[in-house]
């Protein structure tokens, strides 16, 4: 799993933050870090306390420090720490890949509120539309929020929604670990973004645990197949 510190490799645009835990080795964020020359994960994190302020404050450290506009692929709590460092970035921002977001509701100041108690970090999100182009992709059985909430959010932030599917929490448990979708879905984002036109939203899901065909007309299939 890369480890590198982003303060000392300061060139790059596309800026990965994982969730809660982390995401390991085999998780489809380390994969995409690998792919993309120009990604570097935000550093500084305590990975096990999910505190909303400690988090944001190091994205926005990251976004800082970036030579251009960044954009920032966040997969469940750091979805939450994305939004809420580059809601305070302006123009610093490119656009936001939010990839089953965590609902703020399971989270206090402090961490899991079912450990630590206390109330929702729910308002300390940002309550209006996005200054910046936003994208998420969300599962119809994610633990970790419900379509609702996902729907309320989205419509809070101005966010447009690809639809996974039955894909879990969409991480290395659920099977998405190498994962070319989500780089094609990121590429035709950026693309749709430099034309002006809107973020593609359609997910494609084909039987039988293989990859449907990135079709380039604003579809993107979702990974079935379980990661080995």
């Amino acid at each position: 799993m890369p480890t590198s510190n982003i303060l000392e490799f300061p060139q790059y645009s596309t800026l990965i933050v994982p969730g809660y835990q982390g995401s390991g080795s085999g998780h489809w964020q380390t994969w995409l870090e690998r792919e993309l020359p120009d990604a570097r994960r935000v550093s500084g994190i305590d990975w096990a306390r999910p505190r909303l302020s400690a988090w944001s404050d190091a994205v926005r450290v990251a976004i800082r420090y970036a030579t251009s506009p960044v954009w920032l692929v966040a997969h469940s709590f750091g979805c939450l720490a994305a939004v809420t460092a580059a809601s305070r970035a302006g123009s610093r921002i490119a656009g936001v890949l939010l990839v089953a977001p965590g609902d703020p509701e399971r989270f206090s100041p402090d961490g899991l509120r079912e450990e630590a108690g206390g109330q929702s970090i729910a308002s300390a999100l940002p309550q209006d539309l996005l200054p910046f182009p936003s994208l998420i992709v969300a599962s119809a059985n994610d633990p970790w929020m419900k379509p609702a909430k996902v729907a309320y959010w989205a419509d809070r932030w101005g966010s447009a929604v690809a639809h996974a599917g039955q894909a879990g929490h969409i991480n290395e448990d659920a099977g998405f670990g190498p994962w070319p979708e989500v780089l094609a879905l990121l590429r035709a984002f950026k693309e749709a973004q430099a034309k002006g036109l809107a973020a593609p939203t359609q997910v494609l899901a084909r039987a039988g645990g293989e990859h449907a065909a990135w079709s380039g007309s604003g579809a993107v299939p979702r990974r079935l197949a379980v990661a080995g």
